[in-house]
């Protein structure tokens, strides 16, 4: 590890490491993150890019030859997973976005890996752009995505809930630090469901709220990085656009939050094995945990190193 590009601040409160996870994973010790909070690759083949499409079925060596890219995706999830029950102390949580085409080989692949599936966080949002084909008379191919799904898994508990909350501080969402507070009050449970509020009425008050990453969150701290073209969206009506941040699914920062409240004990260890620009970084240094980040692509790291200082310098 010690010939790894490794980054930090000077509390040693964060540290990105260009790696690759499935391999540094093996290298690092087991049972001492209390969660592992990601957004990894999600198998649909994403603007063509080869982390999300051919990268995958190589990460799996040469016996897969013949796997349909479903399959591959899954059998991927599961790799990365299992890295993940072992470093996980035990009750310890691990969250992951998916996308809604692939996500039940998401969630199968993580309970092969050994982990318990819990539950599932819905990510609603309406300024979603359709990938679909226009054809004639009116028809498509897809509909305009609307929201992302979040896995929360659990690595099984050393004896009872109790005894493993004792011994090792995990095990239990934090309930009372996720409630979405109304009016003064404390607050009510946290729900299955995360909402823009764009996307909403004065109804859903027992929702939270998380509008889309903005331009300035996205750009905060990389004033310093060069400016590169990027595209979010193919096609016409979507022109290249001149941004520092090229990440092209950078996760908002409330909702991040939130998770890191819910899933975190107070001053634990996070995990990200697929850091991209450090979104789940930032949001463990600003509620107080402590987050280890591994990213292989350099582009990335630039940002989520430029980010995470950026973040960690405006917290107390």
């Amino acid at each position: 590890m010690s010939r790894l590009p490794a980054y930090s601040d000077d509390t040693q409160t964060w540290g990105l490491i260009e790696a690759d996870a499935l391999d540094l994973m093996t290298k690092l010790p087991p049972a001492v993150f209390d969660a592992v909070v990601t957004d990894p690759p999600y198998g649909i083949g994403f603007h063509d890019e080869a982390w999300d499409g051919t990268a995958i079925r190589y990460s799996l060596g040469e016996g897969y030859p013949n796997l349909g890219s479903g399959e591959a995706f899954e059998r991927f999830s599961c790799l990365w997973a299992n890295l993940c029950l072992r470093l996980l102390k035990p009750g310890g949580h691990l969250l992951s976005f998916g996308a809604p085409r692939t996500f039940h080989r998401l969630v199968a692949g993580v309970e092969d890996a050994g982990l318990e599936v819990r539950d599932q966080v819905l990510w609603l949002f309406d300024r979603g752009v359709p990938k679909s084909r226009k054809l004639p008379g009116g028809r498509g191919t897809t509909l305009k995505p609307a929201y992302e799904p979040v896995l929360i898994a659990r690595k099984p508990f050393d004896r009872t809930v109790m005894a493993n909350i004792e011994r090792h501080g995990t095990g239990a969402l934090n309930i009372d630090a996720a409630r979405i507070s109304r009016d003064g009050h404390l607050g009510y449970w946290p729900a299955t469901v995360a909402v823009s509020p764009r996307a909403t009425d004065e109804g859903a008050s027992r929702i939270f709220f998380c509008a889309r990453a903005t331009h300035q969150e996205r750009e905060a701290g990389c004033a310093e990085l060069p400016v590169r073209p990027t595209q979010i969206y193919t096609g016409r009506s979507h022109p290249t656009r001149l941004v520092r941040n090229i990440h092209p699914t950078v996760k908002p920062l409330s909702l991040m939050r939130w998770l890191i409240r819910l899933a975190v004990p107070e001053g634990g260890l996070v995990l990200d094995p697929f850091a991209g620009s450090g979104s789940t970084g930032i949001a463990a240094v600003v509620e107080g945990r402590r987050f280890l980040g591994i990213e292989r692509d350099a582009r990335y790291v630039d940002v989520a190193c430029a980010r995470l200082t950026h973040w960690a310098g405006e917290q107390p």
